[in-house]
């Protein structure tokens, strides 16, 4: 079996871009939030690049084919920015640091 054709990993995929959608959206009226629920944002941002670092390892480790082209595709897209995808999991992890130290500042 394919490591795209895994219930599993079709699961978790569908719900990650879901999640994710879906606080994209909510994130829009960020700046409305009150403290808590920017701690909340903030939570749930980090829950979010959990499961998708462990997504990511999965692909990583799989000797399947399209799952090793699926890396080599985000590879390549984000070395068009300079970036390797550890990078872009520290530069988020520096903005959601950066977010919760404003809002804890901000009492």
């Amino acid at each position: 079996m394919g490591f795209f054709d895994s219930e599993i990993v079709q699961q978790e995929a569908q719900s990650l871009f879901r999640d994710y959608q879906s606080l994209m959206e909510l994130g829009g009226n960020y700046g409305k939030f009150d403290r808590e629920g920017k701690k909340l944002f903030i939570a749930r941002m980090e829950e979010i690049m959990d499961r998708y670092k462990i997504f990511m390892k999965r692909f990583e480790l799989s000797d399947d084919f399209m799952a090793q082209m699926t890396m080599k595709q985000l590879q390549t897209h984000l070395g068009g920015f300079g970036i390797t995808p550890q990078q872009m999991f520290e530069q988020m992890n520096t903005t959601l640091e950066r977010m919760r130290s404003e809002v804890e500042n901000n009492t």
